[in-house]
C-alpha cells in the first residue's frame, strides 16, 4: 500500500437508499403471506432485464464505461491514472429468488455505484481502475446452478455448459440471453483483477446477535446441490393395500427425515441440509404418487465432512431403493463448490477501514454462497457483511437492513476500494 492510507470516505446514504428502493420496484409484488412488498426478479426474466437496464443507466450516469460479456455479466469501469494496472473489482448480483427482499445482492451492486458517485463528487482519482460488476444468475433458482455468471467468468464452468442449461419450461439460458438482449459481445473470462471486495447483507443473525454493524467475512462454506427423482407406481388411494404400494411420496418423506437425522447426529460436523423444492405427480388427492422430485441443499464448512455426508445420503438412497419393490431413484448433480477461504490481506484492509470509520466489527464465515467465492480463484478476495434485521431473514419480503446500516457498510466498502485501488 502507499505510505499514507487515504482518509475514510463517507457515501451519501440517502442516495444509496433511493437507489435500493427504486430497484426494488422493478419486479415488485404484494406478498400475501407477509402482507409486505416483495421482489421477484428471476434471472433473465423480463423483470430482471428491466432491472439490468435501470442499473446500466445508473452506471452510465456515474460515468462508468459499460461492457456486457457473453454470459450476460455486466461491468462498469472507472478508469485510473495508470491504464496498465489491473482493476479493483466490486459488485454482486441483482437477480433474485421468487420471494425476495430489496437487499440481497443489490446492496453490493448499488453500493459499488454509490462509491463511484462519491469519488467523482470529491474529485478523487485512483491509480487503479475501479470496476462494478453485475453477475448473472447468482441465485441459481431458474437454471439450477448458483453463482453461474461468476463461475463462468472465473473459469470453473464452461460457457457452452451454461448456455445449454434449461429452466423448468425448457427455455435455455443462452436463448434467454438473446431474447432479453444481454448476449454481450465481450469475452466472458475475466482477466485477474488486483482484488475483489463484495458488500452484502449478512442473511443471518450473527451481527445482530453480536450487536455490531459490520462483519469481515473470512470465507464461504462448501455447498452441494442435487436433484433426486423417485419413480414409483400410481395407484388408487382407497383400493390399493399399503403393502402393495410403490409410493414415491413416502420415499421423498423418508429422505427428508433422514437428512435431518444426518444433521442431528453430529457425525458430519456443522452440516446443514434443506429440501427446498418438492413436488409429486400426478399431484392428486386420491392417487398414490407415481413420481416425486426433490432438491437437496447441503452446506458444510469442512470439505471432508461434506463428502462423508454425501456418501451417507447416497448409501441411504441405495438402501431405500433396494428395500422398496417398484421404486427407482436417480440423482442429478446441480452444483457443488468447496469451502473457500478469503484473503487475509483484503480482510485486514476491510477491518482497518471499519476501525477508521469508528465501527465495531467481527469476523465470521458466510453460510450462503456468493459470487466472491468464484472470483477468489482469480485474485485476493474478501467480503463485507452488513447487519440485517428480524433475525437476519433473507430470501423473503421481510428481509431488511436499515438505511444507516447500509450507508455504514458501503462507506467501509468505499474506503476499502479506495485504499486497494491506490496499491502498487
Amino acid at each position: 500500500m502507499t505510505s499514507s492510507a487515504p482518509d475514510p470516505v463517507e457515501v451519501n446514504g440517502d442516495r444509496l437508499w433511493q437507489s435500493l428502493m427504486g430497484l426494488a420496484e422493478i419486479g415488485a409484488y404484494d406478498d400475501e403471506r407477509t402482507g409486505l412488498r416483495g421482489v421477484d426478479r428471476l434471472a433473465l426474466t423480463d423483470a430482471d432485464a428491466a432491472g439490468r437496464r435501470q442499473v446500466i443507466a445508473w452506471m452510465e450516469d456515474a460515468g462508468l464505461a459499460v461492457r456486457i460479456d457473453r454470459m450476460g455479466n455486466i461491468y462498469g469501469r472507472r478508469e485510473g491514472t495508470d491504464p496498465t494496472a489491473a482493476p479493483v473489482l466490486t459488485g454482486s448480483h441483482i437477480d433474485s429468488v421468487a420471494t425476495a427482499g430489496a437487499f440481497d445482492g443489490c446492496l453490493g451492486v448499488l453500493g459499488g455505484i454509490e462509491v463511484v458517485r462519491t469519488l467523482n463528487e470529491r474529485g478523487i482519482r485512483t491509480r487503479r481502475p475501479i470496476e462494478v460488476g453485475i453477475f448473472a444468475e447468482e441465485e441459481g433458482v431458474r437454471f439450477g446452478t448458483d453463482m453461474l455468471g461468476s463461475a463462468v467468468a472465473a473459469g470453473r464452468l464452461p460457457l457452452d455448459y451454461a448456455h445449454a442449461l434449461t429452466d423448468r419450461k425448457g427455455l435455455t439460458l443462452g436463448g434467454e440471453l438473446t431474447r432479453t438482449g444481454f448476449d454481450g459481445p465481450t469475452d466472458v473470462r475475466l482477466d485477474p483483477p488486483h482484488a475483489y471486495v463484495e458488500c452484502h447483507i449478512e442473511q443471518g443473525p450473527v451481527l445482530a446477535e453480536s450487536d455490531v454493524p459490520v462483519g469481515v467475512v473470512t470465507g464461504v462454506q462448501g455447498i452441494s446441490w442435487q436433484e433426486i427423482t423417485i419413480h414409483g407406481r400410481a395407484a388408487h388411494a382407497g383400493t390399493t393395500p399399503t403393502h402393495l404400494r410403490a409410493d414415491a411420496g413416502l420415499a421423498a418423506a423418508q429422505i427428508i427425515v433422514h437428512l435431518r437425522e444426518l444433521v442431528d447426529s453430529g457425525e458430519y460436523g456443522d452440516l446443514r441440509a434443506t429440501v427446498g423444492h418438492l413436488i409429486v405427480y400426478p399431484d392428486l388427492t386420491n392417487i398414490v404418487p407415481a413420481r416425486a422430485e426433490l432438491t437437496v441443499d447441503l452446506r458444510n464448512p469442512d470439505d471432508a465432512q461434506m463428502t462423508r455426508a454425501e456418501e451417507a445420503l447416497a448409501a441411504f438412497l441405495r438402501d431405500l431403493e433396494n428395500s422398496r419393490p417398484g421404486l427407482t431413484l436417480t440423482t442429478r448433480r446441480m452444483a457443488k463448490t468447496p469451502y473457500v477461504p478469503f484473503d487475509e490481506g483484503v480482510q485486514k484492509t476491510i477491518a482497518q477501514a471499519a476501525d477508521d470509520h469508528g465501527l465495531e466489527h467481527i469476523s465470521l464465515l458466510s453460510g450462503a454462497g456468493h459470487d466472491a467465492q468464484e472470483i477468489a480463484a482469480l485474485c485476493p478476495t474478501a467480503m463485507i457483511f452488513v447487519r440485517g434485521e428480524y433475525d437476519g431473514i433473507s430470501h423473503n419480503p421481510r428481509e431488511y437492513s436499515t438505511p444507516e446500516a447500509c450507508a455504514r457498510g458501503v462507506s467501509v466498502l468505499a474506503t476499502t476500494l479506495l485504499r486497494l485501488a491506490d496499491q502498487d
